[in-house]
């Protein structure tokens, strides 16, 4: 039988509560005068040690919390890598084993490209993530055009989520803001796939872009998804923390999105609010100065 380390600990713990108190106890027998300092050491003492054991198990469990999250992630990161690579090989042994007409062949084509697209995403993400946290990555910043990423994204982003039109865009032209283009392109992919991630198939997600009176960019993602409750809202933009129970979670994702959309718009003095959207889901909306 094994027995866990913290319950070591925790036994330790009992103890040398057990032997203090016995040996306070015989020093009260043998010198009753001392019975005030025996005590208020005692005090000072339990008191010491029992902050100390609150405070590790905090640590111990913040620790757990994040090996889950981790261990979460590596298996996210494996299914995420093994769907469009086994779609992607499913294609291509079509193309290779029939004989297919030219418009069918184009058809698989397009659609194994697509799919390496979300491979591209998804090491994109984690090379930025870990750069990001490493301090690594320097935000070359330039004066760009932000419609026409957003539009651009946007229309290769369309063609994922449904056979329909299912993101709806109301965005102002020639908005110009400064900034690191390539890092700002995961931004806003990162908030739109995660609008399409938690809401229901092929309902509509919107976004917009405008310029306010006040001369500030803001841009905006709603969607009528799940919605996030208040006590997450502070805990979304943590690296590997992803909504909802580790156990019972059924929608995709390494909980890195959010993460790289803080720290990029932590690096560009911008600001991000998350928001309940009515009747359900949630907005984010980000405003550049």
């Amino acid at each position: 039988m094994s027995f866990k380390p913290i319950t070591i600990f925790y036994a330790l713990a009992c103890y040398v509560f057990a032997q203090l108190f016995w040996w306070a106890m015989l020093l009260v027998e043998l010198q009753p005068e001392r019975k005030s300092m025996v005590l208020g050491e005692g005090f000072v003492f339990i008191s010491l040690m029992s902050f100390g054991i609150y405070k590790l198990h905090r640590a111990i469990d913040r620790e757990k919390k994040i090996s889950d999250q981790q261990k979460n992630f590596l298996l996210s990161v494996t299914h995420e890598l093994k769907s469009p690579l086994a779609s992607i090989k499913l294609y291509l042994q079509t193309i290779h084993k029939r004989d297919l007409d030219k418009e069918q062949q184009k058809n698989f084509i397009a659609k194994s490209l697509l799919d390496i697209e979300r491979l591209n995403d998804l090491v994109e993400n984690m090379l930025l993530a870990t750069k990001i946290e490493n301090k690594s990555y320097s935000f070359p910043k330039e004066k760009f055009n932000l419609s026409n990423l957003v539009e651009q994204i946007v229309s290769r982003l369309q063609i994922h989520v449904c056979s329909k039109e299912a993101i709806i865009t109301s965005i102002d032209s020639d908005v110009y803001i400064s900034g690191d283009q390539f890092a700002m392109a995961s931004v806003i992919t990162n908030l739109i796939e995660n609008a399409v991630k938690y809401s229901p198939e092929c309902v509509p997600v919107h976004i917009d872009l405008h310029t306010k009176d006040n001369g500030k960019v803001c841009f905006k993602v709603a969607d009528l998804g799940i919605g996030i409750n208040d006590e997450e809202k502070p805990k979304i933009f943590n690296k590997f923390y992803r909504v909802g129970s580790e156990d019972t979670r059924k929608t995709k994702g390494t909980g890195l999105g959010l993460f790289i959309v803080k720290q990029v718009l932590d690096n560009h003095q911008a600001q991000i609010k998350v928001k309940n959207n009515q009747p359900r889901g949630t907005v984010f909306e980000v405003s550049f100065n």
